[in-house]
């Protein structure tokens, strides 16, 4: 029998990187600042109970499209989040737009930017 390939260390997004539970999701939504972007609605809270450390949370529902278009984005949103340098504590949940969802890693970079700029500009 083969022997499966290690993981790779650098590939997805450690547990304490992640929004997992429904009561997180929920109390995003519920407190968290939506920001509207092309691609994405982003909800932003900080993380008053982390000194540093952004988590974040991903919503990709069926409109966007079949399975293999879904895993993508969510893919393509990982990734663009883990090469984000953020130094803030926040909690990030976003929700992919039917039609507009970003597909290559550019677009997801770009919009996860664009949406934190945002937040930074409301918050000062």
């Amino acid at each position: 029998m083969a022997a499966r390939p290690p993981r790779r260390a650098e590939s997805g997004l450690p547990r304490t990187a992640r929004v997992r539970r429904q009561a997180e999701f929920d109390a995003l939504y519920a407190r968290g600042t939506k920001i509207v972007e092309a691609r994405l609605v982003a909800f932003i809270s900080p993380a008053a109970d982390r000194a540093s450390g952004a988590r974040l949370g991903l919503s990709v529902g069926r409109r966007v499209g079949n399975a293999p278009r879904r895993s993508r984005v969510k893919r393509v949103l990982r990734e663009a989040f883990r090469k984000l340098p953020c130094p803030e504590a926040l909690d990030l949940v976003l929700v992919a737009r039917p039609g507009s969802a970003p597909v290559t890693e550019a677009e997801a970079r770009e919009s996860l930017q664009r949406v934190l700029e945002r937040w930074r500009r409301r918050r000062t």
